[in-house]
């Protein structure tokens, strides 16, 4: 049954969660009814361009979310060390501790990789430059920071595919806890 929704924003996490469960191309109109619980009208009506700018909604909101949560606390004045532990804590809360997946991964991964190249690459490199600053920040030599940053975001993702497919979100929750002893 079709029900009233406010705004557009109160769509996008529900749209986010259809993409994470069927990835782009498994997220047919259909399942995004089902899961907005909106009627065709409705979901079109908020987005127009379609799927793809229910896409395009859903990694701009992640963007900010990642923004706010993650890249400006370790871009933050103040002690790197501590807006690197913010990083970890983030992202383990966004992430569920492992029990959720990375739709920007995802989204990297999938057919649909070439139409939001763009904006996947970008969510990734903000990421690991706001890491590299922190790390040098720290007192890490440029280079160095560079690698181990890579290294962390590269981390971070391996290990929740990992944790989804063997169904584990511990292997996440111990990678983090590796990684954030490595970094401080």
């Amino acid at each position: 049954m079709a029900r009233i929704v406010a705004e557009r924003g109160d769509v996008i996490p529900l749209l986010a969660e259809v993409f994470r469960t069927h990835g782009f191309e498994g997220a047919s109109l259909t399942r995004l009814c089902e899961g907005t619980r909106l009627g065709k009208g409705s979901i079109y009506h908020f987005f127009p361009g379609g799927k793809d700018e229910m896409a395009a909604a859903v990694l701009a909101e992640i963007d900010r979310w990642f923004r706010e949560q993650v890249f400006e606390p370790l871009r933050a004045a103040g002690d790197a060390r501590q807006g690197i532990a913010a990083m970890f804590d983030a992202v383990e809360r966004y992430f569920d501790a492992g029990k959720r997946v990375c739709l920007v991964g995802m989204f990297a991964l999938g057919n649909e990789r070439d139409r939001f190249a763009a904006r996947v690459q970008g969510y990734f490199a903000e990421w690991i430059g706001a890491l590299t600053a922190a790390l040098v920040r720290a007192g890490r030599d440029v280079q160095s920071a560079a690698a181990l940053a890579e290294e962390a975001v590269a981390g971070i993702q391996g290990a929740l595919v990992l944790a989804r497919a063997l169904d584990r979100p511990a292997v996440f929750s111990d990678a983090l806890a590796r990684l954030r002893e490595r970094l401080l």
